[in-house]
């Protein structure tokens, strides 16, 4: 059987290090199959370092099989609007996500693509992930596991987002016939995973660490303050109003992220997302 045609789908916006998105790209070129496209799209205007990988990756990439597309946009749209954007001018059926600082395992396609095939009724797949400090991707100092099937993940959904948004591959009909990636404060990801689960739609995470995650201690502490955790109790309002939880989750969940969100200081709920959401 011939392997799936895919593309890969990427945003970078100015504030992003070029070394980083440098490296980021790379860990696409060496993936042990190809994508047939890799789809970036510009969020606003960007310093010239990273303009300069841009156009490294443009000229190494015009003899081969890759076709690399560039969409830029005049002004920062947001992470949620530009994932839109992208996800709407890649060309193939399969769409794999990429973040502009993180490494993917050089066999992740491979395996994402294995699973559709052995698995037609999939929607979506990922995967855990590692997390490494430090600019040294050997130094890991977290793990953030997902459950495995089916059933498991669309339990966890009622609990916590499920997937790991940078690791996953999905079906571009799927997306589009649940409304496609809409704009949800920091959780654009989690809200099209609830529209999917409400569609009945298969998931699957694969029991590996397909992507490798840039973190500092500001990863972890803008996972608050009173818009994040606005964000955050409209997930839990559309999960209570769609029956997806009761009224006892729905407080329990709603009252354990204001006190993270809101409560905590920004120390001590890095602390707490190391501790007690990482492995």
């Amino acid at each position: 059987m011939p392997l799936l045609e895919f593309s890969v789908s990427m945003c970078v916006y100015g504030g992003d290090n070029a070394d980083h998105f440098n490296a980021a790209i790379d860990s696409i070129i060496a993936q042990t199959v190809k994508p047939t496209e890799l789809v970036l799209t510009v969020d606003g205007p960007i310093p010239d370092t990273v303009s300069q990988v841009i156009e490294k990756y443009r000229k190494e990439l015009e003899n081969t099989t890759v076709s690399f597309k560039v969409v830029y946009l005049e002004k920062n749209m947001g992470h949620g609007e530009a994932r839109r954007i992208c996800f709407n001018n890649c060309s193939c059926s399969l769409i794999a996500l990429m973040d502009a600082d993180d490494l993917s395992s050089t066999e992740r396609f491979e395996k994402e693509i294995s699973a559709f095939m052995a698995d037609p009724d999939l929607s979506i797949v990922g995967s855990h992930i590692s997390e490494f400090s430090d600019n040294n991707p050997r130094n890991i100092t977290a793990r953030r596991i997902v459950k495995l099937s089916d059933e498991e993940i669309k339990h966890d959904i009622k609990i916590r987002c499920p997937m790991n948004q940078p690791t996953v591959m999905f079906k571009k009909e799927d997306i589009n016939e649940v409304g496609g990636y809409v704009d949800w404060y920091c959780n654009e990801d989690y809200y099209l995973w609830i529209r999917l689960a409400l569609a009945n739609k298969k998931f699957m995470n694969i029991d590996d660490y397909l992507v490798n995650m840039r973190v500092n201690e500001e990863s972890y502490q803008r996972r608050g303050g009173i818009e994040y955790f606005k964000s955050e109790a409209k997930i839990q309002n559309l999960l209570f109003k769609t029956k997806m939880i009761g009224i006892i989750t729905y407080s329990a969940n709603v009252i354990k992220r204001y006190i993270v969100q809101v409560l905590m200081s920004n120390k001590v709920r890095s602390w707490v997302f190391k501790k007690f959401a990482r492995s």
